[in-house]
């Protein structure tokens, strides 16, 4: 099998947890990465300012030209994994792979993060909308992150579109420590602080809960970080970190106690369990974020769910916890536990091994464990070369 794009694991690691996951189940995954180092921010901000065009094309011309040597240096192999950010990269995969399953991780689609960054312009909606459709159509197989967005997937498609929960590289679970007795409480939040994430309402309820036994680490930056900051406002126990290398956030985040989830009230937000989530769960901390669907069918008892948007429900929340150490304990043992029994790679992966020892190649039936007859492993680029020995060390 073959990972195949301009994904990039350290800031995105749902690829990361496909290939982990893969591997587990016995797939030979090779990775044949150029990574387009953009961000989904800078993705939308071409959308709202169109000069911005050229630095896109130009960034995937490069990535692609590499990809394209790789994959001609190799044998045809028995099926293309297309990484998250791949509407561009599915449509070069089935080109060069005419006759091999063609799988994509949508997860979510361009549009509904479109609408969720604020882009109101009703072309530009349409054609992400077109770019959504394309993809889905050059892709085989179609992988989405919950039951909410695969029914936002065309009817004559759906069909072929498999639920694959997000999940936690390994690197989580072995950073994962035991629960320490005692205030302050320690909470952290970490992200990009988009729309979907709501942090100016934890900001609101950290404003709510500055004379409590808490102390709050806020990492990231992003669209919603000033609002955040003034929502706070100067007496709340905050610490602000701008930025936490990728291979340091498992061991940042797994100080401790609490791990806030997301609480915006868009589309986007009431449809996701965001990565946070099983990566806090991962790691061994009490989870709390909003409650919607797919957040209460996944979590169940093994997180404490809040209204979305509400600062108060919050901070109440917050509150609690701070002056209840043992359910703090009894949380954080309950994620643990609920993270290793439905989060890590291998059970992330199930539906996605099940559907893929099934699915027909065009060639025929295709034998996906191991290393094919006839086939030598791709030959990447040096740099995905190096990509591939650092993850296998440091998955996150």
């Amino acid at each position: 099998m073959l990972a195949f794009g301009t994904y990039d694991a350290e800031v995105h690691p749902r690829v990361a947890v496909l290939i982990e996951g893969l591997r587990a189940h016995g797939h030979d995954v090779v990775e044949v990465n150029e990574s387009l180092k953009l961000t989904t921010a800078q993705r939308v901000a071409t959308l709202r300012q169109p000069w911005r065009l050229p630095v896109l094309v130009v960034g995937l011309a490069r990535s692609w030209s590499r990809l394209v040597r790789a994959a001609g240096r190799s044998r045809r192999p028995d099926v293309v994994l297309v990484g998250f950010l791949g509407h561009f990269d599915v449509i070069l995969a089935r080109r060069l792979f005419r006759d091999v399953p063609v799988v994509l991780d949508l997860l979510v689609s361009a549009e509904e993060t479109a609408v969720d960054r604020g882009v109101t312009n009703g072309a530009i909606l349409r054609a992400v909308r077109w770019l959504d459709r394309i993809a889905v159509r050059s892709a085989d197989l179609v992988l989405v992150d919950t039951e909410e967005h695969r029914a936002l997937v065309g009817p004559d498609r759906r069909a072929h579109t498999v639920v694959v929960p997000v999940g936690a590289p390994e690197a989580w679970f072995v950073d994962a420590r035991e629960a320490a007795a005692g205030p302050p409480l320690r909470v952290v939040f970490f992200g990009l602080f988009t729309p979907l994430q709501g942090a100016p309402v934890v900001g609101a309820a950290l404003r709510l809960v500055a004379e409590e036994a808490i102390e709050i680490t806020m990492i990231g930056r992003g669209q919603d970080y000033d609002e955040t900051v003034r929502a706070a406002g100067p007496r709340a126990r905050v610490t602000w970190i701008d930025w936490v290398p990728p291979e340091d956030l498992a061991g940042a985040v797994a100080t401790h106690d609490v791990c806030l989830g997301i609480f915006g009230t868009g589309p986007k937000a009431l449809s996701v369990v965001p990565n946070k989530v099983y990566q806090g769960m991962a790691a061994g901390l009490a989870v709390v974020t909003s409650d919607t669907p797919p957040q209460r069918r996944l979590l169940g008892d093994a997180a404490l769910l809040v209204p979305a948007g509400n600062p108060e429900a919050l901070a109440d929340s917050l509150r609690a916890l701070a002056r209840d150490p043992e359910r703090v304990a009894i949380l954080r043992r309950a994620a643990a536990a609920h993270a290793r029994a439905t989060m890590t790679p291998e059970v992330a992966t199930r539906s996605l091994a099940t559907r893929l020892a099934a699915l027909p190649g065009r060639r025929g039936s295709v034998s996906l464990h191991g290393t094919p007859a006839g086939w030598r492993r791709a030959l990447p680029t040096r740099r995905a070369r190096e990509t591939g020995r650092r993850r296998s060390d440091d998955p996150s």
